[in-house]
């Protein structure tokens, strides 16, 4: 890097949803066995989530975004290959088109019991997946800094990831409808604005020492400092079907990053828009995906995701060139032209239904298409 405080390292989380491969279902309680085998494979980059039909992976620290790839293509692959010895398979939705959360269980780990018992129902409906990004900054307040100023584009990421339209076999109108169900919870959604990390950790201390929770593993905002990590965490997302979809979002996010510090290093920085303003945008990509434009809050007016992708391509070439990920980042477009997972669950359940399929059958095929996505790129 050219300047200091840049970022230097990558990481990115993916939760999996795991389906019987014979009725589509959810896998209420998979084997104990699946999970050791997927440990033994890969150790440490693989762990339950909190329902026991899920499970989350995680990359090595990532020097590019090459490398993240690499990582995402062989932990779907090692999960789909243990997964398949028991009948199941992982699917990256951030909903499953027709499973009931009723039905489900959480995982018999302690912070998942203290979950279950502060939340109470609102914990028992999170069967839901998410994607996160982890940018390593090792500079406390410059990680405040960027978080302050990031705000403004997540909107626009979230839109490109969207994978969750059905909830419960129904098609709820929304692209996003994971975030209907994480926003029940508290201390969700965009964050606080903070002068310096030393405020954040009194904000954080404050609530910590009440007894509210126990640390700031406990903050879900679509955007935080990292509690484990020197990273700032992306956590808007829903989680991509398509690797390939992943992937050109994890490289505008770095880059997004990148540029933002680029500017602090210049004395410059880019404008910090008020939490009302970015969650107008927020709800659009969650209710339209990239159907119906994000607002422009300088023009005053709403303006088509494609040109705001073109923008954002512009806005950080420089900085996609020195990470060297400018084909991933262009990549993003063809989000747009295909579709994103959700999209793309529509159409499939659309063209059953039109062919004669029942409801059932055409949530079934809906499924179907989601396994095979899954491993495509691998």
């Amino acid at each position: 890097m050219t300047f200091p405080g840049a970022p230097l390292t990558i990481g990115v989380e993916e939760e999996y949803l795991l389906v019987d491969r014979e009725t589509r279902d959810l896998a209420v309680d998979p084997p104990k066995e699946m999970l050791a085998e997927c440990e033994a494979r890969i150790q440490d980059l693989v762990r339950p989530e909190f329902m026991r039909s899920q499970i989350e992976v995680g990359t090595r620290v990532c020097r590019t975004v090459q490398e993240a790839r690499q990582d995402l293509a062989w932990l779907r692959r090692t999960v789909a290959e243990v997964a398949d010895t028991y009948g199941l398979a992982p699917i990256a939705s951030s909903t499953h088109p027709f499973s009931t959360w009723r039905r489900q269980q959480h995982t018999d780990k302690e912070r998942y019991h203290t979950l279950a018992r502060d939340m109470q129902t609102l914990a028992r409906r999170l069967l839901i997946s998410g994607m996160h990004v982890h940018v390593g900054i090792d500079d406390n307040d410059l990680r405040i800094d960027i978080m302050n100023q990031v705000g403004y584009f997540l909107p626009h990421l979230l839109a490109l990831s969207t994978s969750s339209p059905f909830w419960r076999g129904d098609n709820t109108g929304l692209k996003s409808y994971r975030l209907s169900v994480f926003d029940e919870l508290p201390r969700t959604g965009l964050p606080e604005k903070f002068a310096s990390y030393g405020e954040y950790v009194r904000h954080v201390d404050v609530l910590v020492d009440a007894g509210m929770f126990e640390d700031a593993t406990m903050l879900w905002w679509d955007i935080r400092p990292s509690h484990k990590f020197p990273t700032l965490e992306m956590r808007i997302t829903d989680v991509c079907t398509r690797l390939d979809d992943a992937v050109a979002i994890t490289a505008l996010f770095v880059c997004i990053v990148r540029m933002l510090c680029r500017l602090r290093y210049d004395n410059q920085r880019w404008r910090e828009y008020s939490n009302m303003l970015v969650q107008e945008n927020r709800w659009r990509a969650q209710r339209y995906g990239n159907d119906e434009g994000l607002v422009d809050f300088g023009k005053g007016e709403v303006v088509p995701c494609g040109d705001l992708l073109d923008e954002l391509i512009v806005l950080v070439a420089e900085d996609a060139d020195a990470l060297a990920c400018m084909p991933e980042v262009e990549s993003a477009r063809g989000i747009l032209e295909r579709g994103t997972s959700a999209d793309r669950q529509l159409a499939v359940f659309d063209a059953a239904v039109a062919a004669g399929a029942d409801r059932e059958a055409a949530l079934d095929q809906v499924v179907d298409m989601l396994i095979a996505e899954t491993m495509e790129g691998l």
